[in-house]
């Protein structure tokens, strides 16, 4: 037995934060902004407005297009770092509020990488009989741990939540998943307190995300590109198999080097950063909607997704869609 996508779902908050905006809220330019990460504009929630709540609307596209109900649902996870409490999990709440009741719903925290993480857990939940029909969401509200005067953060994150229903499959979907982390390198993003440690956004701003950038970028380039070696290598495939790459949306620049690694022309790699901004754990699924609704992914095309965040955490799965 396989798994595989069946419907796919996102959403983006009303409120848009230009680049323009930006430039009224610390010292940067549009221009310099587009040049150093591709980044024009990002979705921001209104006040009030939480991670569940875009959660629950990108939820619910997705299991629109699978044409499945509440009832078939039988694994939900939810992958965010940001979640509206510290308990009960932001996937209960999800849970909750589609009316669906019983069935496992837990949270994944792997960052930028936690939709791939989330993923790969659900393809093996799938695959050993341990669900049937799994929802697997990435949603943050990155906004909420922004210094927004800083101006080498606040101008990478935005907001979003996507989904997708993964269900049993005698067809393969899901051809494998590759998931790794190394904590060593946790002192180059971060949010440098949290609830054990006394979580106070009083402190210095020292609550908020911090990020030493160059390092940062340096590491992701490099790692990503072992990840796609990683993936082919496991699947005995070609740089020439692979139909799209889906990549983690945080800067522009990462996107370009790795479809270089894939030796992938542009207009094959979905690219939505320039809108959206770095989603975290939101941006593969959102990009992957986004592809799959304006009908540049078709059944049947081989995808690679993958992603690399705080921790550092990076990942990929290949998928027959």
């Amino acid at each position: 037995m396989y798994a595989r996508i069946t419907g796919t779902g996102g959403y983006l908050p009303e409120k848009i934060l230009t680049n323009q905006d930006l430039e009224r809220m610390v010292d940067t330019s549009s221009e310099w902004i587009i040049d150093r990460t591709g980044i024009k504009e990002r979705h921001v929630a209104a006040k009030g407005e939480t991670t569940c709540d875009l959660a629950v609307i990108a939820a619910r596209r997705a299991m629109e297009a699978a044409q499945r109900n509440p009832e078939d649902i039988d694994l939900i996870i939810m992958a965010t770092t940001t979640p509206d409490k510290i308990f009960p999990s932001t996937a209960c709440l999800l849970q909750h509020r589609l009316d669906i009741h019983g069935c496992a719903a837990f949270d994944v925290q792997a960052v930028c990488t936690g939709f791939v993480y989330a993923l790969g857990i659900a393809d093996r939940f799938v695959r050993t009989g341990g669900a049937r029909c799994a929802l697997v969401v990435g949603a943050e509200t990155t906004s909420r741990i922004i210094d927004w005067t800083d101006r080498g953060t606040c101008v990478l994150f935005g907001d979003g939540a996507g989904a997708i229903v993964l269900e049993e499959s005698e067809e393969p979907g899901i051809l494998s998943s590759h998931l790794h982390a190394d904590g060593r390198y946790e002192h180059l993003l971060n949010v440098p307190y949290g609830i054990s440690q006394g979580f106070d956004k009083t402190k210095n701003g020292e609550a908020y995300l911090y990020m030493k950038g160059n390092e940062v970028f340096k590491m992701a380039v490099k790692t990503l590109g072992r990840i796609v070696d990683e993936t082919l290598v496991a699947n005995n495939i070609t740089k020439s198999d692979i139909d799209w790459l889906v990549p983690h949306q945080a800067n522009n620049r990462i996107i370009e080097a790795t479809a270089r690694k894939l030796k992938m022309s542009m207009d094959r790699v979905v690219v939505t950063v320039d809108m959206h901004g770095n989603t975290s754990a939101a941006s593969v699924p959102l990009a992957l909607d986004a592809a799959v609704r304006d009908g540049r992914i078709k059944r049947g095309e081989t995808l690679i997704m993958e992603a690399f965040g705080g921790g550092f955490t990076w990942g990929s799965a290949l998928v027959k869609y």
